[in-house]
């Protein structure tokens, strides 16, 4: 029988193998076979496998064989395509399929190998996911040839059985029935491997393990789903029919094998419909969306907003599943509208002389987008403006363009403009364009006339004269121009800057006169020139001014005379110590009237030859040393004739300072003879120092004393101030009070009390309240042996503090008991006593008391006579 095979991969070279090896197939797929089939009883069955040359595809079903004249089971339904397939339209579910575990080879008679009856080789168990039950479905039957000899037990192992997900698969361990306890989901799991076992009623193995296949029959359950539910694309305006502009993707969860997993793509809508509704289309298999028809124009249509469908089952709108997506697309812009200038013709006018003023405003229409290169206007002036005057800069704003001044104009040379302007895009136009790229206009401009201020010819003016030019001397006209030809106007001249104050102008005509002489060397001079400036004003309305500057350059002539330098040396007494002093000299004026120089010794005084030699060493520099092997130091004035080298020469007498001192082997000049070159003897050296030293012992003493005197007022002032002292002075005491009797004291506080028991009664460790504490004395602070008088309010004040804080010292803050006096007195008050008693008493004895009573004595012994 020929085995029908269908690919929808269209692959040529396709191998088959039989599983029964009793069975073979030929390439064109013809089944026959290999050995003679004697039993034919019940029907036979076993698997074709079909393998692409590059071993990439597998493909399986199950072949079915019986006598001629016996019925079949409905014919094996075939599958194709991508992966493992095979099936079989058994009942599973009211005649299960009956699998038998296979025999192993026996031995039989004397005459040989006898092979047992084969069983069919297991097929794939094939169930339809999301079934409606009812709940445990019987799939297949599992069955061993021992259960007529042995009580078998039949399980299962494996993921779905014992394993996760547990218990999708059960079997009756009796009958071997194996049913599904649930509907299936082939998009979670799409296969199950199972394994079936037969062992006797204690556990002993009966048949080797078979391997359940188990594939899940995929329902066309799920909708087709886009990744995106909004896609964005764009397509440049004006493109082509068949022009990609983008693609869309949906994913359906089913088998992408079947129908139920292939996505069919078509358009819903379009908005708008400009040009027409149909302006895209989309390729059903893969999504990609792309330009159907011409006209697209982003003026007209910036976007365009697609419905996209995508329907499973190859697009079957009865049987498949749909969704939909939108897809926006948006017109990018092309360079298809040039741009144009509103008006063929622009007025416009300009001050002359101005620069920077915006002299006509030029604007332009273009429809393509704005801001973008296609849309931005480049302005060209084409003719008209042959020195540059203008230029024309583009608003970014508006795309207008600004006609400004960029050179001065002169109305007097021009005074109308004719400008002739072209205006085109940065980007090119795009090809295919019927209209031209540009567009062009012109552009008058008229000048107007202005007061321009007057000019001078020669600015600056340079005047060459030499220094010493007298006052009132004439040096040059320096007149200006005015520019206003075409109106009459007096011109004024007055001075600006004159810094030395040597020129005047006359008013009228520039006339420039000098006012004081010249000179080369003045400190106004800056590189033999001095500048001055000048106004021009013209008389117009409103008044305009021209300024010009004179540059007068003073040649040089020989009027100063050179000077000595230095003024000053220092030279060794002994002309074999030291070094000789170096001389030249300085000139105001320049070459040639300044240097080489001549340096000589005149010949009054005569000690000036007789002591001192000069000798020459270039042009501008001499030596000058002792003639005389000694000299003795002190300070000698050297006159020395300095002639320069002008036509005629000026000479010049200077005194050079020269100090010979005393010099030690290396030829300085020692600290003595220092200080004995400046004029002074030893007896005056020391008396200077001498005075020096008393000056700062002075100053020492004196800054001791104030610190001294400072902390003496800081601290506090003795027991006796010497402001206080009481010697010479009468002081004033309070007035006493009456005697006993005026006085209202309680003195029964210092009567003896009665008995001390109460004292004497304490407990050990109390004591008395009027005796010493016993504790360690406290420290007194030690006198100085030489104290100072500031030291001595100190050494008091820290002796208070101690005492203060001595509780051993009395009083010790307790009431003390004194003797008791009795409870009368035999001598009565004291206040009966009176002053002027009569009696008369002898005062005699107070002479006899020392010379210190002598005054009382005077007053009340002896005393009457005087």
């Amino acid at each position: 029988m020929p085995v029908k095979f269908e690919t929808c991969q269209q692959i040529e070279e396709v191998s088959f193998e039989s599983s029964d090896p009793k069975f073979s197939v030929r390439p064109d797929g013809s089944l026959y076979a290999e050995q003679h089939v004697t039993n034919l009883t019940e029907p036979i069955q076993f698997m074709v496998t079909g393998r692409d040359s590059a071993g990439k595809y597998i493909w399986e079903t199950t072949v079915k064989l019986a006598l001629a004249g016996h019925l079949l089971s409905p014919p094996v339904n075939q599958f194709a395509g991508d992966g493992i397939y095979g099936g079989s339209s058994h009942n599973h579910y009211q005649n299960p399929r009956l699998i038998t575990f296979p025999r192993q080879h026996q031995r039989g008679s004397s005459n040989g190998l006898r092979r047992q009856k084969r069983d069919w080789v297991i097929p794939p168990i094939n169930v339809p996911e999301n079934s409606r039950g009812p709940f445990p479905q019987v799939l297949v039957r599992i069955r061993s040839d021992q259960d007529k000899e042995i009580e078998i037990r039949y399980s299962i192992t494996g993921a779905g059985a014992d394993q996760p997900p547990n218990d999708v698969y059960i079997i009756d361990p009796v009958t071997g029935k194996m049913s599904v306890t649930k509907p299936l989901d082939r998009e979670e799991r799409a296969s199950y491997h199972l394994r079936a076992h037969a062992v006797d009623i204690n556990g002993n193995q009966m048949e080797p393990p078979i391997d359940l296949y188990i594939y899940v029959i995929d329902m066309n359950d799920n909708r087709p789903e886009f990744k995106n539910q909004v896609y964005n694309g764009s397509v440049a305006e004006m493109s082509k029919p068949g022009t990609s502009v983008m693609q869309v993707t949906a994913f359906d969860a089913d088998d992408s094998t079947t129908a139920n997993g292939l996505v069919h793509y078509r358009i819903l809508s379009q908005t708008p419909h400009i040009p027409i509704p149909n302006m895209f289309t989309i390729n059903g298999a893969t999504g990609e969306i792309s330009t159907i028809a011409t006209g697209i124009d982003r003026e007209k249509v910036s976007q365009y907003t697609i419905i996209v469908q995508a329907t499973d089952m190859e697009g079957s709108l009865n049987f498949g599943l749909s969704n939909t997506a939108t897809a926006l697309i948006s017109i990018t812009d092309i360079n298809d509208n040039p741009p144009e200038l509103d008006s063929k013709t622009f007025q416009g006018e300009v001050p002359e002389n101005a620069v920077g003023v915006v002299v006509a405003n030029l604007t332009v229409r273009d429809k393509d987008q704005p801001h973008t290169p296609n849309w931005n206007a480049v302005y060209r002036i084409t003719g008209g403006d042959a020195m540059g005057h203008f230029a024309i800069r583009t608003d970014e704003v508006t795309n207008d363009g600004k006609v400004i001044v960029v050179k001065p104009v002169d109305y007097e040379r021009n005074d109308a403009f004719t400008l002739m302007v072209v205006v085109s895009n940065q980007a090119h136009l795009a090809s295919g364009i019927p209209s031209s790229p540009s567009s062009s206009a012109a552009v008058s401009i008229k000048v107007l006339d202005v007061n321009e201020a007057p000019v001078f010819p020669s600015n600056p003016k340079i005047i060459r004269f030499e220094e010493g030019v007298p006052a009132d001397t004439t040096l040059a006209t320096f007149a200006a121009l005015d520019p206003d030809r075409f109106i009459q106007q007096t011109i004024r001249y007055s001075k600006l800057s004159d810094p030395a104050n040597w020129l005047k102008i006359n008013r009228t005509n520039g006339r420039i006169t000098t006012t004081a002489v010249l000179d080369r060397e003045s400190p106004y001079m800056k590189k033999n020139v001095y500048e001055a400036t000048f106004l021009a004003v013209d008389n117009g309305s409103p008044p305009a001014t021209g300024t010009g500057t004179v540059q007068i350059y003073l040649i040089d002539v020989n009027d100063n005379v050179p000077v000595l330098v230095p003024q000053e040396a220092l030279v060794c007494e002994r002309s074999r110590h030291g070094y000789p002093v170096n001389i030249t000299a300085s000139d105001l004026d320049s070459e040639p009237n300044a240097g080489p120089y001549v340096f000589e010794l005149p010949s009054y005084p005569s000690s000036a030859r007789r002591n001192w030699t000069i000798s020459r060493l270039n042009g501008n520099y001499a030596q000058l040393k002792l003639r005389i092997p000694y000299l003795e130091a002190g300070m000698y004035r050297v006159p020395i004739l300095v002639s320069d080298s002008g036509n005629p020469p000026l000479s010049n007498t200077s005194v050079l300072k020269v100090k010979v001192c005393p010099c030690d082997e290396n030829g300085d000049c020692t600290v003595l003879g220092a200080v004995t070159v400046a004029g002074l003897g030893t007896g005056a050296i020391i008396t200077i120092l001498i005075c020096i030293i008393i000056l700062l012992s002075m100053v020492l003493f004196f800054v001791v004393w104030v610190k001294r005197r400072e902390k003496e007022r800081q601290t506090k002032p003795l027991l006796i101030d010497p402001e206080d002292d009481v010697r010479d002075n009468i002081l004033k005491y309070d007035e006493e009070g009456g005697g006993e009797e005026d006085q209202d004291y309680d003195l029964s506080q210092l009567q003896q009390p009665e008995s001390l028991d109460h004292i004497m009664s304490k407990p050990a460790g109390v004591r008395r309240v009027d005796e010493r504490p016993v504790i360690l004395e406290s420290q007194y602070p030690v006198r100085p042996t030489v104290p100072h008088p500031g030291d001595i309010g100190e050494f008091i004040i820290d002796g208070l503090r101690a005492a203060d804080n001595d509780p051993t010292a009395p009083p010790y803050d307790s009431l003390l008991v004194f003797d008791y006096e009795g409870s009368g007195s035999t001598a009565g008050s004291v206040s009966s006593l009176d002053s002027s008693s009569s009696g008369e008493q002898d005062y005699d004895y107070l002479n006899d008391w020392g010379p210190r009573f002598k005054k009382l004595a005077d007053l009340y012994g002896g005393g009457g006579e005087d």
